[in-house]
């Protein structure tokens, strides 16, 4: 029989070492559980960085893909499919705008929306060619791609990896007399994560990003809300934008998208924006395919329905509260995050953010460090109220030394 070390030491000798999981090897799911190779249940509080939003194999999406792999999966986009106007046309209509760019993964979402904005500079704004600049954010996590690590400012993900593509400026994240400053004429854009996930769930100051909507407004620049993470109802809302009563020029979706079963991601925006491009201009083979059509389009109905939303925001007043009668015991030093979505400091008595996922995982409950102390926490939406609980309870008896 083939053990869980076995096919860790598999792995190990086979990928490249580009992540360290946690030592347990998964082969089931169902709604906010896990059970590994060894038949042990792990109650999920991660939720695949909220691309599970939905929970795992939930029977309206595996339904939706299983008739759907039936039928049809794929065409290019050389040919029309029956799928793909509804897609597109509920998208927009969700996100309450008119156009839609379907591609595959949450970062190839980012680099077509660069490429839109600087599109957009020169065909509309009129910036002189190669003179387009886009703002960012310090603290930021948009991806992998060359391009987008060249505006990162996370060590790890840029050495070794340049020479890095130009045409980016970083400014802190929550500063608006930063980012004033930095807005030009030559300014197509402004990227932001309407709160920052990798970094550690951090939320901006209030104000902010009604700021620096009035700022690109202003400029006749386009704000672009990177909400592969914290859109579709994780923060209790359908985009984290929605908190401040914003509206960005372009929205950048992934990960709960394909509702855990296939990589699904788009830019949506409007008309006057997304038809800047021309046919061959830009292209996915596998973007708004059959199948990712058919689960994008299941999980557009769920959230119609605001059910999602209205869970993420009820569990996650519970969530915050039993994080915060945490903090106050001097577990915690910091809480941070909105709806069902935290990131929480430890201690230093309590170890590093790694080594509490990991006697976590002992308990029986998976989350994930980032950046030493840090421990990020994003259950399923299904998830029951029970279940959240208990969770929270095994977390603060590993903060306890228990």
């Amino acid at each position: 029989m083939t053990t869980a070390e076995d096919l860790i030491a598999t792995a190990a000798a086979h990928c490249a070492p580009t992540y360290d999981p946690l030592p347990v090897v998964i082969a089931s799911g169902a709604g906010s559980w896990l059970t590994d190779v060894d038949g042990r249940r792990y109650l999920d509080l991660l939720a695949g960085y909220s691309a599970l939003n939905f929970g795992h194999v939930h029977p309206r999406l595996v339904g939706a893909a299983r008739a759907q792999l039936e039928r049809l999966t794929l065409t290019s986009r050389a040919f029309h499919h029956d799928r793909f106007a509804a897609f597109c046309a509920e998208l927009a209509e969700l996100c309450g705008m008119e156009m839609v760019l379907p591609v595959n993964t949450g970062v190839e979402a980012v680099e077509s929306a660069v490429k839109t904005a600087r599109k957009w500079g020169y065909r509309v704004k009129g910036v002189p060619g190669e003179m387009a600049k886009v703002v960012v954010a310090g603290g930021n996590f948009h991806g992998r791609t060359t391009t987008v690590i060249s505006f990162s400012t996370d060590p790890e993900a840029r050495a070794d990896f340049g020479p890095y593509t130009p045409g980016f400026e970083i400014v802190p994240y929550g500063d608006l007399t930063a980012m004033r400053a930095a807005l030009t004429e030559n300014t197509v854009a402004v990227l932001l994560e309407p709160i920052q996930g990798e970094s550690g769930v951090i939320v901006p100051p209030a104000g902010y990003l009604p700021g620096v909507r009035e700022l690109t407004r202003e400029r006749n620049v386009l704000f672009v809300a990177d909400e592969v993470q914290s859109g579709l109802g994780r923060t209790g809302r359908t985009f984290a934008c929605e908190h401040e009563g914003v509206v960005p020029d372009m929205y950048v979706l992934g990960k709960a998208l394909g509702g855990g079963i296939v990589p699904v991601s788009a830019v949506v925006s409007s008309a006057a924006v997304l038809g800047v491009f021309r046919p061959g201009e830009h292209g996915s083979t596998f973007g708004g395919n059959p199948l990712a059509c058919a689960v994008a389009l299941e999980v557009i109905a769920m959230l119609r329905t605001g059910e999602y939303q209205a869970r993420a925001a009820e569990l996650g007043e519970r969530l915050h509260r039993l994080l915060g009668e945490l903090r106050g015991s001097g577990r915690v030093t910091a809480v941070r995050g909105r709806g069902l979505w935290a990131g929480v400091d430890v201690a230093p008595s309590a170890g590093t953010g790694r080594r509490v996922s990991e006697r976590l995982l002992a308990r029986g409950v998976l989350v994930k460090d980032t950046h030493g102390p840090t421990v990020r926490i994003a259950p399923p939406l299904v998830i029951g109220e029970e279940e959240l609980e208990w969770g929270l309870e095994q977390f603060g008896e590993v903060l306890s030394g228990a």
